[in-house]
C-alpha cells in the first residue's frame, strides 16, 4: 500500500478494509462537500452490496452485532469520504457522527451501539477522531437494517492550499505600471492667491 495511505494502513492493522463506496439507492449523493466540510448520506452495514445485521436491535440483532453494524456502516461512510476527496489522509478532523438505531420500546443502550462507529474513528484518527454525536432510536429503518450512520468531516490538502496561494498572490500583486509611451498626467497647478479655491486674499483697511 502507498506510503501516503496511513489511515488505510491503520485500518488493515485492525483487520478491516475499506469497502467500495455504496451506490445510492435513491435520488441523492453518497457525500457532498461544502468548503472544508464533507457530509455523507446515511450509510448502513451493506458491505460491497451484502446486507448484514438486519433486524431490530435487542430482538433479532444482539447488542454486540449492532455495535459491529455501526462499525461497518462507518466503513461505508469513510468510503464515501474517500470517493469525494481522493484520500482519507486529507481528513483533518472528524466533526460529527449521527447514529440511528432500529429498536423496540424497551431498548436503552443506543449509545453503546453507536460506539461501534465512534471507536473506529478514534482508532483511525486519534485525537482528531473525537467528535460531536447524536444518537436516535427509531421503530424502523429502511430495509429493516439495524443501524444507520452519518458522518461529517473537515478536510484539507492540495486543493485548499492552492486556493490559499492564489488568494495570497492576488492580495500581494502590485498595480501594473502604465503602458510605455503613455505620458503620465502632470500635477495640477495651484490656483493663484485670491482666486476661487486658492488662498483667500488679505483685506486691507
Amino acid at each position: 500500500m502507498a506510503a501516503a495511505a496511513r489511515v488505510e494502513r491503520r485500518l488493515a492493522e485492525l483487520g478491516l478494509e475499506l469497502p467500495q463506496a455504496p451506490v445510492p439507492v435513491g435520488n441523492y449523493l453518497p457525500a457532498a462537500r461544502v468548503g472544508r466540510l464533507v457530509f455523507t448520506s446515511g450509510q448502513t452495514a451493506r458491505i460491497n452490496g451484502v446486507r448484514r445485521y438486519v433486524g431490530v436491535v435487542g430482538q433479532e440483532v444482539s447488542e454486540a452485532d449492532a455495535y459491529r453494524s455501526a462499525r461497518d456502516a462507518m466503513l461505508n461512510c469513510l468510503a464515501c469520504v474517500k470517493q469525494a476527496v481522493g484520500s482519507l489522509d486529507r481528513v483533518k478532523r472528524v466533526v460529527k457522527v449521527v447514529g440511528f438505531v432500529n429498536v423496540g420500546p424497551e431498548f436503552a443502550a443506543h449509545p453503546t451501539v453507536i460506539n461501534g462507529a465512534s471507536d473506529l474513528l478514534q482508532r483511525l484518527f486519534g485525537e482528531a477522531g473525537r467528535h460531536a454525536r447524536s444518537v436516535i432510536g427509531l421503530s424502523s429503518l429502511p430495509s429493516n437494517v439495524s443501524v444507520e450512520v452519518e458522518l461529517v468531516v473537515e478536510v484539507g490538502g492540495a486543493e485548499i492550499s492552492g486556493r490559499r496561494a492564489a488568494r495570497g498572490t492576488r492580495r500581494g500583486s502590485a498595480r501594473p505600471p502604465a503602458p510605455s509611451g503613455v505620458a503620465s498626467r502632470p500635477p495640477r497647478p495651484a490656483p493663484p492667491r485670491g482666486a476661487p479655491g486658492g488662498t483667500r486674499a488679505r483685506a486691507r483697511w
